[in-house]
């Protein structure tokens, strides 16, 4: 399967899910894929990183979807949302923009650095200065290829003084990858792909 024909199949996946599942409890749907974006990750000379599913953070689903796209110029592009349900009436739900991706294409790891759009969280854990839209937000994910045993990768999203970062181009540019793929969350459905 090409990388553009992974992507929307995961994209499409995401969505299909997102959208059985709209009674008022389940989680609202994750960021879409515009044909744009899939056009533009698998133009030439563009690095792209995509992904969308579930990974579990020490035990709590986290519904995620992403595109992310540099090209030849050094422009980034692409969207994000994360979402988890941790019960009570407590959500995790932040939308953002791609505004700094980097590579390491030997690892398969990709930094992902954006501002945040929206944000519906009801945790007031994530309601607070740095959540608002107009901050930055950053993750970075790896990819550990296909098949069976193949278990791609991500974090949660950092903000603002998380690491003692505090900007999303500075996150991007430090690629800070601790041993063992520490604070790295498996994915349990879904997929992330990463393309030099």
């Amino acid at each position: 399967m090409t990388p553009a024909c992974g992507l929307l199949a995961a994209c499409v996946c995401v969505s299909l899910t997102a959208c059985q599942n709209s009674s008022p409890t389940s989680p609202p749907p994750v960021a879409r894929v515009q044909a744009s974006a899939v056009a533009a990750i698998s133009a030439p000379g563009n690095l792209g990183a995509s992904g969308g599913g579930y990974y579990d953070l020490a035990g709590l689903p986290v519904q995620f979807a992403f595109t992310a796209t540099v090209n030849p110029l050094g422009a980034a592009a692409g969207e994000f949302h994360i979402f988890a349900d941790e019960g009570g009436g407590l959500t995790i739900d932040v939308s953002g923009v791609v505004i700094c991706m980097t590579q390491d294409p030997l690892n398969h790891r990709a930094w992902i650095g954006a501002q945040v759009t929206r944000n519906g969280s009801t945790d007031p854990d994530f309601q607070t200065d740095i959540n608002q839209p107009g901050d930055d937000v950053w993750f970075r994910v790896l990819d550990v290829g296909e098949g069976a045993g193949a278990v791609d990768r991500s974090t949660f999203t950092g903000f603002k003084g998380a690491a003692g970062i505090q900007t999303s181009p500075e996150y991007c540019a430090a690629r800070l990858w601790p041993d063992n793929n520490a604070r790295t969350w498996p994915v349990t459905s879904g997929n992330i792909s990463v393309r030099p």
